[in-house]
């Protein structure tokens, strides 16, 4: 009997000791016959800060690691220790997904891939005329780098940091040269009133920062919501949406199909989104501790 070949994997960032991406990905290795292994590398609870990324990454390759995913804080930082990025990945300023290979380290951003996948599935024939998004930070730059691709006819952003938002959205005009602006945060009730949908971008929702992002008395049945918050995987706005019957989107799918994603960079396999996606959704709804 031939052993299936070894991989390795690593989750770099802080506070990722009680992620279930390692979990999710492991099941689906084993549903696959892999021997795959994929360990969290927290850099809180190894008291490194974000400036060590250098040596983590070094040190992965020493000990013969297949690849990392990266997430906050490093993102970004991670770019200037690659040897070659993704153009998607590039563009957008972020890698999620490095591979450690014999000719060097390769990174990718499956965040964007991962929500337009997600959007795909979760929201087929969803209007995409006027969409507001909310939140500007590095979920909603992967985010609304998807959404152009997926065919927003005109994109509002709006951040609490107004520059951050107007940054963003001239980026994208300047890359896309799709029709995306910024308003500031006290427009937000007359953007929605005009929106087909709203994407939420921002950590407002979690377990550790309860409630919604706004007043859901601005919400209306003829309005999508997709939420990139999963833990948990029904947020209050997306309660509060579904309740008067507006089409919704979780973030569970986005985590899932980004996760999808690197397994398959990784691995060179095509994996069961939808298995990895009811695993998922078992493992979220059964923690009880507020987690990140």
């Amino acid at each position: 009997m031939t052993n299936p070949r070894p991989f390795l994997v690593g989750l770099v960032g802080t506070g990722v000791a009680q992620s279930l991406s390692p979990l999710v990905h492991m099941a689906e290795g084993a549903a696959q016959g892999l021997a795959l292994v994929f360990r969290p590398v927290d850099l809180t609870a190894l008291g490194l800060s974000a400036d060590r990324l250098p040596e983590v990454l070094a040190w992965a390759e020493r000990l013969g690691y297949n690849a990392v995913t990266i997430t906050h804080p490093c993102k970004q930082q991670v770019i200037s220790y690659l040897d070659r990025v993704d153009p998607v990945a590039a563009e957008l300023g972020a890698v999620n997904t490095v591979l450690l290979t014999p000719e060097g380290r390769i990174g990718y951003n499956t965040d964007t891939s991962g929500f337009e996948a997600a959007f795909r599935v979760g929201m087929p024939g969803a209007p995409l005329g006027r969409v507001v998004q909310l939140g500007a930070g590095g979920g909603g730059t992967a985010v609304a780098d998807a959404l152009i691709r997926l065919g927003a006819g005109q994109l509002t952003i709006i951040d609490i940091d107004e520059h951050r938002a107007a940054a963003l959205a001239a980026d994208l005009r300047e890359r896309r040269g799709a029709d995306v602006r910024s308003v500031p945060h006290s427009r937000l009730a007359e953007q929605l009133s005009e929106a087909a949908g709203v994407v939420h971008c921002t950590p407002q929702g979690m377990h550790d920062h309860p409630g919604t992002p706004f007043d859901t008395a601005l919400l209306r049945p003829d309005l999508w919501v997709a939420d990139i918050v999963y833990r948990p995987l029904e947020t209050a706005l997306l309660r509060a949406a579904r309740s008067l019957g507006c089409r919704t989107l979780g973030g569970g799918r986005m985590a899932v199909y980004q996760a999808a994603d690197a397994f398959r960079l990784i691995t060179g396999l095509e994996p069961d989104a939808e298995r990895m996606m009811q695993y998922f959704g078992e493992l979220a709804e059964a923690e009880d501790a507020p987690v990140r």
